[in-house]
């Protein structure tokens, strides 16, 4: 009944039976439209179709067998979308690999998904290098930073990168081979035509291993290709024109950075990779000359550009859509966002298991709601207790999700698999939400964020928001901490606007704002938090600092 006027809750129809036919009509739609820029330079919709299929046509020489994995470990940069395509293109799983990870990661990803194949950008090769005779990898793809760019222009920036700023440590591989190179031999002949369909897999998408070790959830071509569809549908009312600009600063190996590139491709939107979104003062100067009218981002990502120099001058005449995910976003940011820009962040849910958008709030909203607004069309959310009964409407529950966006399961994960799902065949996430008057979804918290004072739940994003709603307070992360008096205590790490804010300040706000036992008992001043490569706070490195404190 709450539905946004003129969206269908039904399932929208699905046109393409896979990844490979999505892409394939966008490119021969948008041919003579730019796809991508990057580092100063852009390539086409058919440049995407031709290096793509030189890739595909690679890989295939190399003899690798159809459903094989290709482990993709790239930033945001050009080669990303050639790589990924080209990657279905000639039958293969692509398997999103984070840059940054350390060797233990790398090798333990490598190794769960059998990967045969990996791209890895020059920068981290000698990561690659410490573990390799650990896996199955047995072909080896050296990407550079400038290698989508004009010749002159990409011997610069590759020169730049690895002599002048000593990016590139020494590795040895060997019988790697360069990315250019890969494509040239690609282009000596034609992809061997693979008929992909909607039960073959897409991507294995590793999670971020907050329950443990990280688990590749298995996500087919219709799982990733109908939620293309539902957030088409979802959206279709305030979406840019075909040829408009959206800003990709999240990291495109990450879930929601990698089903808002698809759905620009489907679109037929040029995206503007952001390598490194951490340097915003470099990523405000990028925004001067180009005015976008899309861009998804989290709640610290949206906070450091609403506070970086020379943000607020720039022209947002265009801007229609700004998409919040990964974390909770909070009021305040959303408040100073819309006041620079006249656009509210649209915060949305989902999760690598789900391809990954559940829910969202409608773009015809004009204020921050606190929510994640409706389930996506076709998708079925239920509020569950313990013992997987729906709870009465207002009470907490966690979510459990059903629709054609749901993942098959983890990789060989069987036991783990078994136990993601409901009795009824709904997959539960672990967070906790309540249906507001409206119907909306309102996130309460992680079950396993939960602090249990004197046997009352209290949940961390609340006195997040909370402390985040002063002016003094840039960022905020709540874990609980033992107490003799209470069995768990809310402590919270603040970082500070204003130098001069005082602990005392910041409790006396939560006492006009909190009742007594959610109010932080202990706060501690820090320069940083821990997050993930997409922004999200590591609430688990806290508390492990924590418990080492305590040794």
């Amino acid at each position: 009944a709450n539905y946004p006027e003129g969206i269908d809750f039904a399932m929208p129809e699905v046109p393409h039976p896979s990844l490979v036919h999505m892409l394939s009509a966008a490119c021969a739609s948008h041919r003579d439209k730019v796809a991508i820029e990057c580092l100063g330079g852009s390539y086409s919709f058919g440049d995407l179709d031709r290096h793509s299929a030189e890739f595909a046509s690679y890989l295939q020489q190399l003899g690798l067998e159809r459903g094989d994995r290709v482990a993709v470990m790239l930033p945001n940069v050009g080669q990303f979308p050639i790589v990924s395509f080209g990657t279905h293109r000639g039958g293969y799983v692509s398997v999103n690999v984070n840059p940054l990870y350390t060797a233990r990661e790398l090798s333990h990803q490598l190794r769960d998904s059998g990967a045969k194949a990996i791209i890895i950008l020059e920068n981290f090769a000698h990561i690659l290098a410490e573990v390799i005779a650990q896996t199955e990898i047995e072909h080896v793809v050296i990407a550079r930073m400038g290698d989508m760019l004009p010749f002159v222009k990409r011997h610069l920036v590759n020169l730049v990168v690895k002599h002048v700023k000593k990016m590139v440590p020494p590795y040895s591989l060997s019988g790697a081979v360069a990315f250019t190179d890969a494509l040239g031999l690609g282009a000596t002949k034609p992809p061997k035509p693979v008929e992909t369909g909607p039960d073959d897999i897409a991507f294995i998408q590793y999670t971020g291993g907050t329950t443990g070790v990280a688990k590749g959830a298995v996500l087919t071509h219709a799982n990733v290709v109908s939620n293309i569809c539902q957030s088409s549908a979802f959206n279709h009312q305030g979406l840019p024109d075909a040829g408009s600009r959206v800003v990709q600063p999240l990291p495109l190996y990450h879930i929601f950075a990698l089903n808002m590139a698809i759905l620009c491709f489907h679109r037929g939107y040029r995206q503007l990779l952001i390598p490194n979104p951490r340097d915003l003062p470099g990523f405000v100067k990028e925004l001067k000359t180009k005015p976008f009218a899309m861009i998804p981002g989290v709640n610290t990502l949206y906070a450091g550009l609403a506070n970086t120099p020379g943000f607020k001058d720039l022209d947002f005449s265009r801007l229609k859509l700004c998409f919040g995910g990964g974390t909770a976003t909070l009021r305040d940011t959303s408040d100073q966002w819309r006041a620079i820009t006249g656009k509210p962040i649209l915060e949305g849910y989902g999760l690598s298991e789900t391809s990954p958008v559940v829910c969202g709030n409608h773009g015809s909203i004009t204020e921050f709601t606190g929510t994640v607004g409706y389930p996506m069309p076709g998708t079925e959310v239920s509020l569950r207790d313990e013992n997987e009964v729906e709870v009465p409407d207002g009470e907490p529950g966690e979510i459990c999700v059903k629709g054609p966006q749901v993942f098959q399961g983890y990789w060989e994960r069987p036991e783990a698999t078994a136990e993601s799902f409901t009795k009824d065949g709904y997959f539960k996430t672990g967070d906790i939400a309540i249906f507001d008057e409206m119907g909306r979804i309102k996130i309460v918290d992680r079950k396993k964020d939960m602090i249990i004072v004197s046997g009352f739940n209290v949940y961390p994003t609340e006195i997040e928001d909370v402390i985040c709603s002063m002016d003094g307070v840039l960022e905020a992360a709540c874990i609980g901490v033992p107490s003799e008096k209470t069995g768990e205590a809310p402590k919270v790490f603040v970082i500070k606007k204003d130098p001069d804010l005082t602990a005392d300040e910041i409790k006396e706000h939560c006492r006009h704002n909190l009742t007594g036992y959610k109010r932080p008992r202990i706060i501690e001043f820090v320069e940083d938090l821990p997050k993930t490569p997409v922004g999200k706070v590591l609430r688990k490195e806290l508390r492990a600092m924590e418990e080492a404190k305590a040794k």
